[in-house]
């Protein structure tokens, strides 16, 4: 499995994967379909903002991807980043997620970024399980923010350290 930056090929697949999770999960806090020209604009966009979108490909199939991008737009954030990694169901539990989510906190460290927040569906325990064994922290337990599949939904924030808790940027 290569981990690398997606390419617009990439993005029929990227956006099957996205459109799986988005309609069979409640780990993404939508209800509308993805076209592959909303993927693609959505990636020149995190590309343009210093922002990568990666992917893990063996050969020419994609089996996951992962991005970050600002926690909030204020500057007062700018070494907070939150990310996101989405598998293909029939690639989960093989480690690609493990592999992704270091890949993207590799690219995090270089860009100078302190903190990964991570927000996760209250349900979604194996996602929950996943970020807590990698190091993730819970750190917030928002009720009935989101709402999907007729219902209301509570996110749980996760953070994780990329440098050292209290070291001033650029230490």
């Amino acid at each position: 499995m290569q981990i690398r930056d997606a390419v617009q090929a990439d993005f029929d697949q990227i956006t099957a994967i996205y459109n799986d999770v988005l309609t069979r999960s409640t780990a993404i806090y939508n209800d509308r379909r993805a076209t592959v020209e909303e993927r693609i604009s959505w990636w020149r966009s995190r590309i343009a903002q210093g922002f990568p979108v990666l992917v893990a490909a063996d050969g020419g199939q994609i089996a996951g991807f992962a991005t970050f991008g600002d926690f909030r737009a204020w500057p007062g954030y700018r070494f907070t980043v939150e990310g996101t990694v989405h598998i293909h169901a029939s690639d989960r539990s093989k480690g690609i997620g493990t592999q992704l989510l270091n890949a993207i906190l590799a690219r995090a460290r270089t860009l100078g970024k302190h903190v990964m927040i991570a927000g996760v569906d209250s349900e979604n325990t194996a996602s929950l399980r996943f970020l807590e064994r990698f190091g993730f922290e819970r750190v917030g337990h928002l009720k009935e923010v989101g709402y999907k599949f007729d219902r209301f939904l509570d996110l749980v924030l996760l953070q994780y350290w990329i440098t050292p808790p209290n070291q001033k940027a650029g230490e």
